[in-house]
C-alpha cells in the first residue's frame, strides 16, 4: 500500500526488520528452560575471527535442563568454553573431551530482574528503531509536499496513516515484551 509521497509497504518492512532482530534477541534471554536459541548470541573468537558459535558447534538439548556444545575442530574447545563463560548468560560449561555440557542453573529472583532489565532495554532499541523508520516516512512526506507532489491535506493524510503503522509496531513490541516479562518471571 503506498499513499501519496510515501511507500507505507517499505516502511513496514523496515519496521518488520525491528521486530525480526527484537524475536532474536528475545530468543537469547534464557527463562529457566534449555532451548538451543539460548546459544545464538554468542560468537566465538575462531580462525581469526568472530563467528557465530553455530558455525564452530552443534548446540543440542538432551535434557530440559541441559544444553550440549558439540565442538568439531578439537582445537576450538577452549575457544568456545571462553566465549560461553564471557555471554553474560550465567552458565558454566563442563568440559568433555569435544562435548560442553551446560547444565542451566535455577534462575534466583535477583537474575531474573536482570533479565527484565536486558528485555526491556532490547526492546527499546527495536522501539528506537521503529521511530528511525517513522521519522524517515515524516521526511518523505513533507518532502513531498514541499516539493510540490502531493497537497497539504494528502501529507497530513500520510503522516496519520505513517502514525498509524507505528503505534501498531510499538504495540506489537510491548506485546512481546510482556510475554518474555511472564516468561522469565515463572518460576
Amino acid at each position: 500500500m503506498s499513499v501519496e509521497g510515501v511507500d507505507l509497504d517499505d516502511l513496514k518492512r523496515r519496521m518488520q526488520g525491528a521486530l525480526a532482530v527484537l524475536k532474536t534477541e528475545f530468543a537469547g534471554l534464557r527463562t529457566g528452560r534449555a532451548s538451543a536459541s539460548m546459544m545464538d548470541p554468542i560468537s566465538v573468537d575462531a580462525y581469526g575471527q568472530s563467528m557465530p558459535i553455530s558455525q564452530v558447534a552443534t548446540v543440542s538439548v538432551p535434557e530440559p535442563r541441559m544444553l550440549a556444545v558439540q565442538v568439531w575442530d578439537k582445537s576450538m574447545v577452549a575457544a568456545v568454553e571462553k566465549a560461553i563463560r564471557e555471554s553474560n548468560l550465567g552458565l558454566n560449561p563442563v568440559v568433555d573431551g569435544q562435548l560442553l555440557r551446560l547444565p542451566i542453573p535455577e534462575l534466583n529472583q535477583e537474575r531474573r530482574q536482570e533479565l527484565i532489565k536486558v528485555a526491556h532495554k532490547y526492546a527499546e532499541s527495536a522501539k528506537v528503531a521503529i521511530r528511525h523508520v517513522r521519522r524517515d516516512g515524516m521526511d518523505d512526506a513533507k518532502k513531498a509536499e514541499k516539493d510540490g507532489e502531493i497537497s497539504q491535506d494528502d501529507s497530513r493524510v500520510a503522516s496519520d496513516e505513517v502514525q498509524k503503522l507505528t503505534d501498531q509496531m510499538i504495540g506489537e513490541v510491548d506485546a512481546m515484551l510482556e510475554k518474555k516479562e511472564q516468561e522469565i518471571s515463572q518460576v
